[in-house]
């Protein structure tokens, strides 16, 4: 039997495993703060594709539209942007909803993500 063989021993050292949770508990802090700003985006562009889709939407007024989203945000709980926000065009009779808005996210001290987002219901 060869000795030589067990005398290094192999596996993860105490500082290293503090480092290694260090930069996991960051990462995960880092995750469940941008998570909800990435979901409300999505909520926002499915709203949009929702109203762009809606046959009741196809010949209504800028108003009606800016009144159906902000009923609808309300019911979602969508607080990043407004009715008045809302850019909208049209392609043939379809309307196209469009947005442009930047969330600031406080991550420690005075260190902050800011994140641009231009949901749109002309997206596939």
């Amino acid at each position: 039997m060869n000795i030589a063989k067990f005398d290094r021993q192999r596996g993860l050292s105490f500082s290293g495993f503090i480092q290694g949770a260090f930069i996991l508990v960051l990462l995960s802090v880092l995750g469940l703060k941008l998570l909800p700003v990435y979901m409300q985006n999505g909520e926002i562009k499915q709203l949009f594709t929702t109203i762009a889709n809606d046959p009741e939407m196809q010949k209504a007024s800028l108003r009606d539209i800016r009144n159906s989203y902000s009923r609808r945000s309300s019911i979602d709980n969508i607080t990043a942007i407004n009715a008045e926000d809302i850019d909208i065009d049209r392609e043939g009779d379809k309307p196209v909803l469009s947005a442009s808005y930047a969330v600031k996210i406080p991550l420690a001290g005075n260190m902050s993500l800011y994140l641009d987002f231009n949901p749109s219901s002309a997206d596939k």
